[in-house]
């Protein structure tokens, strides 16, 4: 019998300053996930909640609610960027040059921009990334820059022994 192990996700000596993660998983937004989403934040305006409003827009037809293209699309760096994670930092320069449909599928990837060890935290360094979200047609969606601290390996809470991002220990 083989005993896999599931990535622990990647730690601060993984990265490499220019090396850019693919992130594997694409979802497709649906009408639910829009008007879930815009009424749990509270966001009332009618280009994401009514469709007879929208299609009367230049659009045509409902836009997805910028935020959540934004959560969606920094939540598929996770795994490869911040899964072993201390704290977000901050995000910048966030564009959206193009618009979110329901029915599109948002993928994503990430550059790593810059590495630094922790000045305050020996078990730490902190990467900033800049993170890409495009559609099913390639078109880009979304931009941002995100600053992130991360565990070293070894240093995480709660691992015994923390696996490599390879699953090995």
């Amino acid at each position: 019998m083989t005993v896999h192990h599931t990535s622990t996700g990647h730690f601060f000596e993984d990265f490499v300053k220019g090396d850019v993660y693919e992130h594997g998983v694409g979802r497709t937004i649906t009408t639910t996930d829009n008007i879930w989403f815009t009424l749990l934040t509270q966001n009332t305006a009618a280009a994401h909640l009514d469709h007879h409003y929208a299609a009367q827009t230049e659009f045509g037809k409902p836009l997805v609610n910028s935020t959540l293209t934004f959560a969606l699309v920094n939540g598929q760096s996770v795994r490869d960027i911040s899964h072993n994670v201390i704290a977000n930092l901050g995000w910048d320069d966030v564009t959206i040059p193009n618009p979110v449909f329901e029915g599109d599928t948002v993928y994503s990837r990430t550059e790593i921009l810059d590495k630094r060890e922790s000045r305050s935290r020996p078990h730490a360094g902190l990467l900033t990334v800049r993170t890409e979200g495009f559609n099913q047609d390639g078109t880009t969606i979304m931009t941002f820059r995100r600053t992130v601290m991360v565990y070293k390996k070894g240093q995480r809470p709660g691992t015994a022994g923390d696996a490599g991002s390879d699953g090995t220990t």
